[in-house]
């Protein structure tokens, strides 16, 4: 700030000088900012060796202090521009990620397609919807049930990341299990059933340390994490999930080969407001998995029907008794061959199913 007593790389101007948090905008219209910026990014990249950059507000950069009323900055519309293209030319496995809550298109396109250029965009809206969903109280979800929708509504529209990041674990907002609503012991059921659904919905997947651990309070920069959970069953089983829940993923190409094609997704079921129900597909050219929720407070039946005798195996559920669940799933609930089924979903609770 005032490096040589003057607004050298700053606004002079208050107006647009000084953000809404009280720090300073750079002035993308000077060649010499661009440049320190420029060399400030691919140091990280090359000297470090890091896996991306993940850019904060970009709104701020789109639109004059974040605001689309006031207009487009196209000075820092074309930084950004010829930032990711020359780290993709430079770094071409570096992941560029742009946190932008705004509706502006092309922010994944390619520079050549007048984009952004980013790789990913941080999908803010699942972010806010579904954490606001699982905060509320069961008897609240089914007015509440299309917030776990409206994702699908536009997310072709970018190349999205599913953020459970830092923002959403410090100051004050709790950690993921700690968000869940009631009591302890039925925090980590819907836990569990909330990142079984993420892994399953289309997207790149985020999760920040400690959230497999089950972490109850904040992040805190100043010290490590709260390895001693390890000790406590519920906690050890819900991070024995996510261990089996990030293999499973891994494993499984209908979960990520066609991510940002309209096929690798398929609704089968999205009117079971009163249930709280929610079923659908994830497809690829070698598998499809059915995924199958109840988020309900309640067991819950739910009837599916395919247009053909098909097998169905088992791949994880959130409530099996190794993660803390209740459900033992007998032999014969791992591998059936049926067109019809009748499921029983235990209360806050996931399935997948590999369909052949």
């Amino acid at each position: 700030w005032k490096y040589d007593g003057t607004s050298l790389y700053e606004y002079p101007s208050a107006d647009v000088g000084v953000n809404e948090w009280g720090s300073c905008n750079f002035m993308h219209s000077r060649g010499e900012v661009c440049s320190f910026l420029q060399s400030a990014a691919c140091y990280w990249l090359r000297e470090f060796h890091f896996d991306g950059l993940r850019m904060d507000a970009v709104s701020n950069l789109i639109y004059w202090q974040g605001r689309p009323e006031r207009g487009e900055n196209k000075s820092a519309i074309r930084f950004l521009q010829n930032l990711n293209q020359g780290l993709k030319k430079r770094f071409p496995h570096a992941l560029l990620i742009a946190e932008d809550s705004t509706a502006y298109p092309g922010v994944t396109a390619p520079v050549s397609q007048n984009g952004l250029g980013f790789d990913y965009k941080w999908d803010l809206g699942w972010m806010n919807d579904t954490l606001s969903y699982f905060q509320a109280a069961p008897s609240q979800r089914t007015q509440l049930y299309h917030k776990l929708t409206f994702s699908m509504h536009y997310f072709y529209n970018e190349h999205y990341l599913l953020p459970l990041s830092h923002d959403e674990v410090v100051h004050g907002k709790a950690s993921i299990v700690q968000k869940m609503n009631g009591g302890y012991e039925d925090k980590f059921p819907q836990a569990r059933a909330l990142y079984l659904y993420m892994y399953a919905h289309p997207g790149i997947k985020l999760s920040f340390m400690g959230n497999e651990l089950g972490q109850l309070r904040e992040w805190d920069e100043k010290r490590e994490q709260d390895w001693e959970l390890e000790d406590y069953p519920l906690h050890k089983a819900f991070h024995r999930f996510l261990r089996e829940l990030n293999h499973c993923y891994l494993t499984c190409p209908a979960l990520w080969e066609l991510d940002s094609s309209r096929e690798g997704f398929q609704w089968i079921d999205c009117h079971q407001e009163e249930a709280c129900i929610y079923v659908f597909e994830r497809i690829s050219d070698s598998q499809t998995i059915l995924a199958i929720f109840n988020f309900s407070d309640m067991t819950r039946s739910y009837t599916f029907t395919c247009d053909r005798i098909r097998t169905f195996r088992l791949l994880i559920a959130s409530d099996m008794t190794q993660f803390g669940g209740t459900c033992d799933y007998p032999e014969k609930e791992l591998l059936f061959r049926k067109k019809t089924v009748e499921f029983t979903l235990s209360a806050f609770s996931g399935r997948w199913y590999l369909l052949d």
